[in-house]
C-alpha cells in the first residue's frame, strides 16, 4: 500500500503541474493580448485628439459665420444711410449751382486797340 500512496503523490504532483503550466500559458497570453489592446488603445486615442484638434475649427467656424452675418447687416445698413447721404449732397448741390448758360463765343477783334494820338 505504500507505493500506491506514492504513486498517487506522484500522480497529483504531475496532474498540478500540468495545470499550472496551462494556467501559466493562459495568463501569458492573456497578459500578450492586453498589452496588444494597450497599445492599439493608445493609437486610437492619439487619433481621437488629432480629430478633435482638425474639427474645433468647425465650431469656430460657424461663430465667424454668425457674425459676419451681424457684420454684413449692419454693412448694409451703412451703405444705405450713405446711398441717402449722397442723393441729398447730389440735390442740395444741383439746387444751389446756378444753371449754366451756354458760353457766347467772340470772334477775334478788329480793333487794333485806342486811336494813338486823339
Amino acid at each position: 500500500m505504500p507505493t500506491d500512496v506514492v504513486t498517487l503523490w506522484w500522480l497529483t504532483l504531475a496532474i498540478a503541474a500540468v495545470v499550472i503550466l496551462v494556467v501559466a500559458v493562459l495568463l501569458i497570453g492573456i497578459v500578450v493580448a492586453a498589452n496588444r489592446i494597450d497599445r492599439h488603445a493608445a493609437d486610437i486615442w492619439i487619433a481621437g485628439k488629432d480629430i478633435a484638434t482638425n474639427t474645433i475649427q468647425i465650431w469656430q467656424l460657424q461663430k465667424t459665420n454668425a457674425v459676419a452675418s451681424q457684420i454684413l447687416e449692419t454693412a448694409q445698413g451703412i451703405a444705405a444711410g450713405a446711398g441717402s447721404i449722397d442723393g441729398h449732397l447730389v440735390s442740395l448741390y444741383t439746387a444751389l449751382t446756378p444753371p449754366k448758360t451756354p458760353a457766347v463765343v467772340q470772334g477775334p477783334s478788329t480793333s487794333a486797340g485806342p486811336a494813338a494820338g486823339a
